[in-house]
């Protein structure tokens, strides 16, 4: 029973000198610095802030009007009074008007072809032709849900007069007989930032934690007395050794969490419906599972600069890879099963699922599941990573202290 006593103490004092070993040696690197405190505090309100205002209103616009008549003229005027477009004059060709925006006078073209009245009495179709310019797709965005709301209204009310003058009295006292009112879940001003900031900010909390501790292991690589790293951090127990680092990232990730799930939706008003410890609880298997995944990706860095490497290969992949930009069924099986072993993939859908839409732990029990199976998975390929792959690779100084 002593024995056993002494074991476990030896244990627990081992695990502390590593805990506080590896905080000192976060703090003695400015490049882990960088990624683990000023990566997720500074990038989520600079990508916030790129994208605020959300939604772009009164694009200026420039009408072509080859058909001159009042029919056209009402559709000019009820497109300049949506909240999409403003109409800052008439150009007589479609040149002068492409000169308008050039110059930047405008942004975009709105041409009505000759014939457009005579078509629409006619139960013809009357096209009218949007020139965007593209430099923001959120114009282009702006302006053809402005253009498809209006054409819908109007259509309606041609429809109306049409069905009064076959003498259906009882339809003819509406303009529109199927209103049509589309609330975007989640997501009520259908703004970009609210859409994609909060997969975003699961990303950068993910590559954040990658990068500082991949950047840990280039640093042991290159020159493990500078920064410290002696026997006193080599417990003889890999997995105590890999818990009390675990246990070190948490500990310092406790504010830089806090603010990128609860501070940063509040600061910038993205939809906030869950309860903020159910989406704790939700994001910790996250948060274990990529430190595993950095402990895994030291194997890769035998220097510091190496982990800029895997930033570039990995960011851009990730981003598409977590269905933000491109829905998961869409993806082709091979993409799909890569995307499975990202942790950011299910802390991306299940985060948005409980902050945006205020889904419960237990109805993302299938994602939260998934990270709690990834971060088992990681942990042991982490394991045989440090165990036989770092261990003899890093000289440790031969003398202790």
């Amino acid at each position: 029973m002593n024995n056993f006593l002494q074991k476990i103490t030896q244990l627990l004092s081992s695990a502390g000198r590593v805990y506080g070993r590896e905080i000192r040696n976060i703090f003695k690197d400015p490049g882990v610095i960088l990624f683990m405190f000023f990566l997720p505090l500074a990038y989520p309100v600079i990508y916030s802030l790129i994208y605020n205002p959300e939604l772009v209103r009164e694009i200026p616009v420039v009408v072509v009007d080859s058909d001159r008549t009042s029919l056209s003229r009402d559709f000019t005027r009820r497109f300049d009074a949506t909240e999409g477009a403003h109409i800052i004059g008439y150009a007589a060709s479609i040149d002068e008007a492409r000169r308008a925006v050039a110059q930047r006078d405008a942004f975009a073209i709105m041409e009505i072809p000759k014939g457009f009245e005579a078509k629409i009495g006619r139960g013809q179709q009357g096209p009218v032709v949007i020139y965007a310019e593209m430099s923001l797709l959120l114009r282009y965005r702006s302006l053809l849900f402005s253009m498809t709301d209006l054409q819908t209204s109007m259509g309606a009310e041609l429809l109306s007069q049409d069905i009064n003058n076959l003498g259906v009295e009882s339809l003819a006292s509406t303009a529109d007989p199927m209103p049509i009112n589309a609330v975007s879940l989640g997501n009520l001003q259908s703004g970009f930032d609210s859409f994609i900031m909060p997969g975003v900010i699961v990303l950068i909390l993910q590559q954040c934690l990658v990068l500082a501790i991949g950047m840990l292991g280039g640093g042991k690589h290159e020159s493990p007395s500078l920064i410290g790293y002696d026997p006193i951090n080599r417990s003889r127990s890999t997995v105590v050794t890999m818990v009390a680092k675990t246990g070190a990232y948490l500990t310092l990730m406790v504010i830089p969490v806090i603010w990128l799930l609860h501070y940063v939706p509040r600061i910038f008003d993205f939809p906030m419906e869950g309860n903020v410890l159910q989406i704790f609880a939700f994001i910790l298997p996250m948060v274990i599972a990529s430190i595993c995944l950095g402990f895994i990706v030291q194997a890769f860095c035998t220097e510091r600069e190496s982990i800029f490497i895997v930033w570039v290969a990995t960011s851009v992949l990730f981003l598409f890879l977590s269905g933000l930009t491109w829905p998961r069924y869409a993806m082709a099986p091979f993409w799909k099963l890569l995307s499975d072993l990202v942790p950011a993939t299910w802390g991306v859908n299940g985060f948005i699922l409980m902050n945006a839409n205020g889904s419960t732990l237990s109805q993302v029990s299938e994602q939260w599941t998934n990270l709690w199976l990834l971060a088992a998975f990681y942990a042991v390929i982490a394991w045989a990573v440090q165990r036989f792959i770092l261990r003899p690779r890093i000289p440790y100084p031969a003398t202790t202290r």
